[in-house]
């Protein structure tokens, strides 16, 4: 079993912009209060099989995960899978969805997240539930930090 969550933002940037700073996963920490440090793994620019290593906060917990880029598609779609296995609730597809909106550029962002195990099956409605009460405040995060750059 697995859910969906997202959210949609219209921001006051050209989509060249935007999506040149989605692209840039390090970024994550300007605007996911989650990340505690996060790094690309992997050598040459972003593109389908780039690999970011994360520290993340959830809940009273931390824990590492790595996600791979799996569609990278200048300037529209980036979509990325959690290689890690270590969490009881993975993020087996995710991604951005944008296009152009008068001067500025609609984000779509979305995660679907995945228990796994019997801790994880447990988890995961809950982690669903918390993740969509937060997915509008989370996208105006990201509009921010990128009207902010």
């Amino acid at each position: 079993m697995s859910g969906r969550f997202g959210a949609t933002a219209t921001i006051d940037r050209p989509i060249e912009q935007v999506f040149a700073f989605l692209a840039d996963g390090e970024n994550d920490k300007r605007f996911s209060a989650r990340i505690v440090e996060i790094a690309k793994t992997t050598d040459g620019p972003s593109g389908v099989g780039t690999v970011y290593a994360s520290t993340a906060k959830d809940g009273p917990m931390t824990a590492k995960h790595e996600f791979e880029l799996t569609a990278f598609e200048q300037p529209t779609k980036i979509r990325w899978t959690e290689l890690s296995k270590t969490s009881p609730v993975s993020v087996p597809e995710g991604g951005y969805d944008l296009e152009s909106a008068g001067s500025g550029t609609k984000l779509t962002f979305f995660n679907v997240l995945e228990g796994r195990g019997l801790l994880g099956k447990v988890l995961e409605p809950i982690a669903l539930r918390s993740a969509r009460k937060g997915a509008d405040a989370f996208v105006t995060s990201i509009k921010d930090a990128i009207e902010k750059s």
